[in-house]
């Protein structure tokens, strides 16, 4: 039997996940996160992207717009703005998003509408990205 790790997935909705992973992946700021059972205790930020959990016996995606990633030996806890399972995200919305974060880039006046519109911009790309891994995987 292998050794398993709690896995929490929280967002402001609510619980998206609970359950126990062999291995999970998360989309640190500083770069891909992979976290086994008795990993080193830390807490970082995540950026938009896939949150995957792997129990052995498939792979569960889900989309994170961001957040904190909280890891103890035994426990691992995604606390994100928003967390969707990767298979009910919209793709029509995301690239609806993207459209618009791209002309307001494109007509921005002030600093903050910039930084805002490039917040958005990342966060519809990132949706994007995990549907396409979805598809890839699907297909395979």
């Amino acid at each position: 039997m292998a050794m398993t790790i709690h896995v929490d997935i929280v967002s402001a909705e609510g619980a998206i996940h609970s359950g126990q992973a062999e291995m999970v992946y998360a989309p640190g700021v500083m770069g891909e996160l992979g976290i086994a059972p008795r990993h080193t205790p830390l807490v970082t930020h995540l950026k938009p992207g896939d949150v995957r959990v792997d129990n052995g016996k498939e792979m569960m995606h889900f989309y994170v717009s961001g957040g904190i990633l909280e890891v103890q030996p035994h426990v691992v806890t995604v606390l994100a703005d928003t967390a969707v399972r990767a298979a009910d995200l919209d793709e029509a919305a995301a690239i609806e998003a993207k459209r618009r974060a791209e002309e307001a880039l494109a007509g921005q006046k002030e600093q903050f509408e910039y930084a805002k519109a490039q917040a958005e911009l990342a966060e519809a790309v990132a949706q994007l990205r995990a549907i396409e891994k979805l598809r890839k995987i699907k297909k395979s």
